[in-house]
């Protein structure tokens, strides 16, 4: 497995992978000017264990909520990539059916269709009231315990030098002493998947829960029991305490009846139809009109949101004009934009 991973192969698909929507970025072009001479080395001193991880860029987005992004250096993103393209599906094959992120074919919109589905089984088509258990995780990705997570994932990776270099990627970043992993890097969405998958079993296998659906830290349970789910939560907040060192949110846990809308993966599903949350719709409408992402409309077409989506293309439709008029200043806007603006 280790020689897999360092093959000059891999790592050149994994740049090529790796550097998907970021060629513009300063260091991204410096790596790619002289990357051959970049990856031999890198395969070089992972060959002679030479390898040692870089130092994490720390910076503050807010989409919405505010986090905190640690980017490693260009040569250990691609190392993550190609550690990824091998160790990935190994993993993968082990994962319960709804866990649902960062997985092929997998993703928020169809977790979205199976939470739909798992609704109108749990009512029985409506005829009978369903309960929903929404769970989140509280400070998941730096409460993740390096003990435990290396030991988790020794339980499926045999080979000892592919085991080191999974140690020097956990042992490179803390929140505190022993604990953390990074938001952004490829390996962190591997490794949370992981670190959960021991919990995920508990509650398929153990609990017997039919209805679980899991998107990184935030899952869902439905019944038509709401005592059940009570009983539940209890069992579930031990194993997570005890187990691997997490506890669930007290603010964001909460059991709700399935009726008035409930709010999942950014989207509040009713019986027969399903809309963008509001912050969700805010965000949209802000990055549209200062950034022309236009990918946000193909979001809305899996619910229901057609006046937001006319608003969003008269947003577009605007911008285009304006930058049509800035390269051409003899261009006039149309008589039906002007009416409009």
């Amino acid at each position: 497995m280790f020689e897999r991973i360092i093959s000059l192969e891999n790592l050149v698909v994994a740049w090529r992978e790796f550097r998907i929507g970021k060629r513009s970025k300063k260091d991204v072009i410096e790596f790619g000017d002289r990357v051959e001479e970049h990856l031999v080395a890198l395969a070089l001193d992972l060959k002679a264990g030479k390898y040692r991880h870089g130092q994490y860029t720390r910076f503050i987005v807010h989409d919405p909520k505010r986090r905190e992004i640690s980017k490693a250096p260009v040569r250990d993103r691609v190392l993550h990539h190609a550690m990824c393209r091998v160790i990935g599906p190994v993993f993968d094959r082990g994962f319960i059916f709804d866990s649902y992120a960062n997985r092929t074919g997998k993703g928020t919109l169809s977790a979205n269709d199976r939470f739909d589905a798992f609704v109108r089984k749990c009512s029985r088509n409506g005829s009978r009231t369903a309960f929903v258990l929404k769970a989140d995780i509280r400070k998941y990705f730096d409460s993740v315990d390096h003990e435990t997570l290396l030991h988790i994932l020794g339980r499926r990776i045999r080979c000892e030098r592919t085991l080191g270099l999974l140690h020097s990627v956990v042992s490179s970043f803390e929140t505190s002493p022993g604990k953390g992993i990074p938001l952004g890097n490829l390996t962190s969405q591997l490794f949370s998947n992981a670190y959960l998958d021991p919990f995920d079993q508990f509650v398929k296998r153990e609990l017997g829960v039919k209805y679980y659906i899991r998107y990184a830290d935030d899952f869902v349970v439905l019944s038509d029991d709401v005592g059940a789910l009570d009983r539940m939560r209890s069992r579930m907040d031990a194993f997570l305490t005890q187990n691997l060192g997490l506890t669930l949110h007290p603010e964001k846990t909460r059991i709700v009846r399935f009726g008035s809308g409930v709010d999942f993966l950014g989207k509040v599903h009713f019986r027969f139809h399903r809309v963008l949350r509001v912050k969700t719709k805010r965000r949209s409408i802000r990055r549209i009109a200062s950034r022309n992402e236009s990918s946000y409309i193909g979001l809305l077409r899996h619910s229901r949101s057609h006046g937001l989506v006319r608003i969003l293309r008269d947003i577009l439709e605007q911008k285009n004009v304006l930058e049509e008029v800035c390269v051409n200043p003899s261009t006039k806007p149309s008589g039906a934009w002007t009416s409009r603006a």
